[in-house]
């Protein structure tokens, strides 16, 4: 009686050091930030503010979007409380009814016409926005001629500076181009054609990316640069802004913090220094996912479902609201995770080592505390069917993983190798935790391998998975270490798969840049995956 006293006593106070450091670690996380200035202040409306109708599954890459009056005027009389006015992309896809139902709520619209490669659509929606602004000259203040269609290479410069002059003809409201900052210092003959210079400021987006703490002052030095090259017009920074969720690009890091600071701090600087400014933008467009990965669908105010407002005034603003609940449920996990240790000695009663009941509390925390944190990224960064089920999957992996993985540690058994479940009928195992953890193991490698061959061959928009690769990683190299085979071959394909995983991580680590935690984090798990791998034998 008194050794199962004792023997209790060391996994007792794993677990309760584990429930103690998943509690202290999700405080942290969710510790909110308070602003001196509110994104959105009932006191002080936006001066202007990016905005396109699209919802749900409705797209601009589809010709057979049309957005509806209706669906627009609700968005209008939203935004006609926080903001005088709204800059507009294109004339097509129903989007020729903003300025009339913006005029019935007082706002006031930067109309933009959409250019392209395609000169028939180029013509038609100059036509439109030609028409518009004459029937609404009270309600469009400008017409935007073009959207970064230089940095997109879909125009030449010659040929814009001809559109724009033709347009300036036959319109009674100024006539601007928009583009990236440096498109503009590239290309000076466009200042001679427009009335005033419209620039896009992102610090996000620069080809050095910029913190978010350094996004104002780096907007305002921008904007003092362009004010120098080209003194003679009025200067428009048309969109400027930050994104909520995604990837990292170096240091810049999308957050629901970073976000709201970034906009309160750029917004007081307008006001501090009397400049002109609209933001990128009113709500999130989570079409642009499949264009821009997830940071694309991730600029608005406003989410894009449910068009609520992302930062109440006068709530502090935290990075998980809902931290309560991931921290209680990494919590339930992590009990799950001792008991299935428990119940493993249970039914085969033996003595493990305490390194083992520490590698079990190891594996409990370590899914504890980013069970939370892998969901909500999955929420995020799943656009599609293809998406849900991959990022489902390996949250699914990642989760049974530690699961199994105290299963194994606490019975002795070796890390599974595919052969055991896709070899010849003969060496296939018939021990059902072995199959299910044989599984896991192979959906985390599928997965894994996937998205670091992503990084490699095409990184910009992949979002990366540290969360739920780590759950899944920790455990899997916890038996390698502990519960290794001494004797066997080493598998072929254990051996290619732990390559490309070592490969992939030295060569993103160093593309990415040691500014960015997401990679490091994400190509340690691709390092644990590889030794995993490598220790496997047959």
């Amino acid at each position: 009686m008194e050794d199962g006293i004792i023997s209790l006593r060391a996994p007792l106070a794993l677990l309760a050091i584990s429930l103690g450091a998943i509690a202290v670690v999700w405080w942290w996380l969710a510790i909110p930030i308070n602003l001196a200035r509110a994104p959105i202040d009932p006191n002080a409306k936006l001066q202007c503010i990016s905005y396109a109708p699209f919802r749900d599954h409705q797209t601009s890459l589809s010709p057979a979007t049309q957005v509806s009056r209706e669906q627009i005027a609700e968005d209008l009389a939203q935004l006609g409380k926080i903001t005088d006015c709204i800059r507009t992309y294109a004339t097509d896809l129903g989007l020729d009814q903003i300025p009339e139902l913006a005029a019935r709520v007082g706002l006031k619209v930067i109309q933009g016409i959409w250019l392209g490669r395609d000169r028939q659509k180029n013509s038609t929606q100059i036509s439109t926005g030609i028409r518009l602004a004459r029937q609404y000259p009270e309600t469009i203040t400008a017409l935007v001629v073009g959207n970064e269609v230089l940095l997109h290479r879909e125009m030449t410069a010659s040929d814009l500076s001809a559109l724009i002059r033709s347009v300036k003809a036959q319109v009674p409201v100024p006539v601007t181009y928009s583009d990236v900052w440096e498109y503009w210092l590239r290309y000076r003959e466009l200042y001679d054609a427009v009335d005033f210079v419209t620039i896009h400021i992102l610090p996000y987006w620069e080809n050095v990316p910029v913190p978010a703490k350094f996004a104002a002052a780096h907007v305002d030095a921008i904007r003092r640069q362009m004010a120098s090259a080209f003194p003679g017009k009025e200067i428009l920074i048309g969109e400027t802004g930050w994104p909520s969720e995604g990837r990292m690009r170096g240091p810049a890091l999308p957050s629901r913090t970073n976000q709201a600071r970034v906009i309160s701090e750029v917004l007081e600087l307008a006001q501090r220094e009397n400049f002109r400014v609209n933001l990128f933008e009113a709500y999130d467009e989570l079409w642009k996912q499949e264009l821009e990965g997830t940071v694309g669908g991730s600029w608005g105010l406003f989410d894009s479902v449910q068009r609520t407002v992302k930062y109440p005034p006068g709530i502090p603003v935290s990075n998980f609201p809902l931290w309560k609940l991931q921290m209680s449920s990494g919590m339930a996990l992590a009990i799950l995770v001792f008991g299935a240790a428990w119940l493993t000695l249970r039914r085969k009663p033996r003595r493990p080592r305490l390194v083992a009941w520490c590698a079990v509390g190891i594996s409990a925390t370590t899914a504890g505390i980013l069970f939370g944190v892998a969901a909500q990224k999955m929420f995020y960064e799943s656009y599609g069917v293809g998406s849900w089920l991959q990022w489902g999957a390996l949250l699914v992996a990642a989760t049974a993983s530690p699961v199994f993985g105290a299963n194994a540690l606490m019975s002795g058994r070796a890390p599974p190798v595919f052969l055991e479940l896709l070899g010849p009928t003969d060496d296939r195992t018939r021990s059902v935790p072995a199959i299910m953890h044989g599984l896991i193991l192979i959906v985390t490698t599928l997965i894994g391998t996937q998205t670091a061959l992503g990084f490699v061959f095409d990184p910009r928009e992949k979002d990366f998975p540290f969360a739920a690769l780590t759950m899944a990683a920790v455990p899997f190299a916890a038996m390698a270490l502990l519960n290794r085979p001494e004797k066997g071959s080493r598998p072929m394909a254990e051996s290619i798969f732990s390559g490309v995983f070592f490969v992939a991580a030295l060569y993103t680590a160093v593309s990415e840049g040691p500014g960015n935690w997401q990679s490091l984090w994400t190509c340690a798990a691709y390092m644990l995956l590889a030794l995993t791998l490598w220790r496997a034998r047959a």
